[in-house]
């Protein structure tokens, strides 16, 4: 093989140092690309813990769960403070939380009134800092449903953040 020409080496030079100026974007699933700055922040999400689904009849929707589809169902939990009963349906990569209005209150009866079959109530994603996340998120504007982060049906502190600054979906942030 011949070495190669100065014009031939002169090219490669040029080559090399525009491909090193040049910002490539790379896409994935998601469509993010590598040149996106992800911010700065003191906290960072984790992974799914759960999808929240309100249900009218939570007996049997536990059942479709374990009879039917075959699922690890827990007993149904009262959570007085959050105004529901849970039950958690395990998934192996993830959970379902079937919510059930508790009390005259509850935020589940609300939301029931208004889709009588029940449906997709939250999505819970967990944060290694709820502490930071809440003072961030405030600073950010992002609205915060209560003050302080509540005890959650894992008994981690939780967080739910309004669906209006969330592209319409109740984001529940828990502690990891």
């Amino acid at each position: 093989m011949a070495a190669p020409t100065g014009r031939a080496v002169a090219g490669a030079a040029r080559l090399l140092a525009g491909l090193q100026a040049t910002s490539f974007s790379i896409r994935t699933s998601a469509t993010i690309s590598s040149t996106e700055k992800v911010p700065h922040s003191l906290w960072k999400l984790g992974r799914l813990n759960h999808v929240a689904i309100a249900v009218p009849d939570l007996e049997k929707a536990r059942s479709l769960y374990k009879d039917v589809l075959g699922a690890q169902v827990s007993e149904t939990v009262p959570l007085p403070e959050h105004g529901v009963y849970t039950v958690f349906v395990e998934l192996g990569n993830t959970k379902l939380e079937l919510l059930h209005p508790l009390g005259e209150r509850s935020p589940i009866a609300g939301f029931l009134q208004k889709n009588k079959a029940g449906g997709m109530h939250h999505v819970c994603i967990e944060g290694d800092d709820i502490t930071a996340a809440v003072a961030e998120l405030k600073k950010r504007k992002i609205r915060i449903l209560s003050e302080e982060p509540k005890i959650g049906a894992h008994g981690k502190p939780v967080i739910f953040l309004h669906p209006k600054d969330c592209h319409g979906v109740l984001v529940e942030l828990e502690q990891a």
